[in-house]
C-alpha cells in the first residue's frame, strides 16, 4: 500500500480527533499505528480509549508541563526534538503503516522543531508509511510538501460562551 503525506491544520476543533479517527480506522485494518504527541504532557480520555487498541497503536508524548504559547523554554526544545527523533527512530524501524505528528505544525510555528527538520522528514519517509501531520499554523511549505491537506475552518464554538473543555469531548 503507498502512503501518502496528509495534514489536518486551521484554527477549527477536530484536528487531533481527524487523525484519531484515522488511526482507529488503520487498527481496525490492523495496521500498526505510532502517535507522536508534541506539546502535550498528560493523558487524556483518548489515551484510555487507545489502551485497548495497545497491540496496533503506540502513542507517545514530547511536551513539557505548562508550555502553550509563548517563548518555549530549553527543556519545551529539548522535549520537542527528542519527540521528532523518537519519531524517525519509529519509521526508520519499518514496525508502523502510519505515523502521526500530532501538533507538530504549532511546535514548528513556535521555534521547537526547524522546518527543515520535519520537511525532510516528510520526503524521506519510506513510501509505505502514510504520515498525518496535525495542528494550526501549518507553514506554507508544509502545505505545499503534503498530498492531502484539510483546513478545519471556525466558525462558531462554544468556548466563546464560557464552555469549558468538557471530559471525553475536548479532553
Amino acid at each position: 500500500m503507498k502512503g501518502y503525506i496528509q495534514v489536518y491544520t486551521g484554527d477549527g476543533k477536530g484536528k487531533t480527533t481527524a487523525a484519531l479517527g484515522l488511526c482507529l480506522r488503520s487498527a481496525g485494518a490492523r495496521l500498526k499505528v505510532y502517535i507522536g504527541q508534541f506539546l502535550k504532557k498528560g493523558r487524556y480520555s483518548e489515551h484510555k480509549a487507545l489502551d485497548i487498541y495497545s497491540d496496533f497503536i503506540t502513542i507517545r508524548q514530547f511536551g513539557t508541563p505548562g508550555f502553550l504559547f509563548g517563548e518555549p523554554t530549553d527543556a519545551d526544545i529539548a522535549a520537542a526534538e527528542n519527540g521528532l527523533s523518537a519519531i524517525q527512530s519509529a519509521i526508520s524501524a519499518g514496525l508502523y503503516d502510519v505515523v502521526v505528528l500530532d501538533e507538530i505544525n504549532v511546535a514548528i510555528h513556535y521555534g521547537l522543531i526547524p522546518l527543515e527538520s520535519v520537511l525532510r522528514l516528510m520526503s524521506t519517509k519510506p513510501d509505505t508509511v502514510e504520515l498525518v501531520l496535525t495542528g494550526r499554523n501549518a507553514h506554507e511549505d508544509i502545505v505545499a510538501a503534503a498530498d492531502l491537506v484539510t483546513e478545519m475552518r471556525l466558525i462558531k464554538h462554544y468556548h466563546e460562551a464560557g464552555v469549558s473543555a468538557r471530559r471525553g469531548i475536548e479532553r
